[in-house]
């Protein structure tokens, strides 16, 4: 049986995890901040606009077009409006949550396949330090 198989000991593991993380509160209370999003037509609709607005402005400046005061003002507007949307904001800030968790979970199995051990806090803080990520392999010395 490969260690990758969905009946090795090691994705039973994995699975043990992952129903972990489905029914930890904290996670729990950032899925109903995303669910509330997802079912809030108009936040959808404020975020997706400002979103879109941004990457048209950020779009002209890379193509070396002066963007106008009055087009600026416009987009800070309505970014400081979809601020001021408490189900966005809640969404924002749990996108950003979620996303922190994977990057710490990727960063602890990545890290313990690479070392060959449970990776301990200070390789956590060394890696996160930078030269190539904390892999080495580049000529940094860890």
């Amino acid at each position: 049986m490969s260690i990758a198989s969905y009946d090795s000991a090691l994705i039973a593991k994995t699975r043990e995890l992952c129903s972990q993380i489905i029914s930890d509160p904290t996670y729990l209370q950032l899925l109903e901040k995303v669910e509330r999003f997802l079912n809030d037509d108009a936040a959808r609709l404020q975020y997706q606009s400002v979103h879109e607005r941004g990457e048209e402005l950020h779009h002209k400046q890379h193509a070396g077009i002066e963007l106008g005061a009055q087009e600026i003002r416009d987009f800070e507007s309505a970014r400081e409006s979809l601020f001021a949307n408490e189900i966005a904001t809640n969404f924002i800030e749990a996108q950003r949550e979620l996303e922190q968790l994977q990057k710490v979970i990727g960063r602890y199995v990545g890290m313990t396949l690479e070392l060959g051990r449970v990776p301990s806090a200070e390789d956590l803080d060394a890696s996160s330090s930078g030269c190539c990520g904390g892999g080495g392999g580049c000529g940094c010395s860890h």
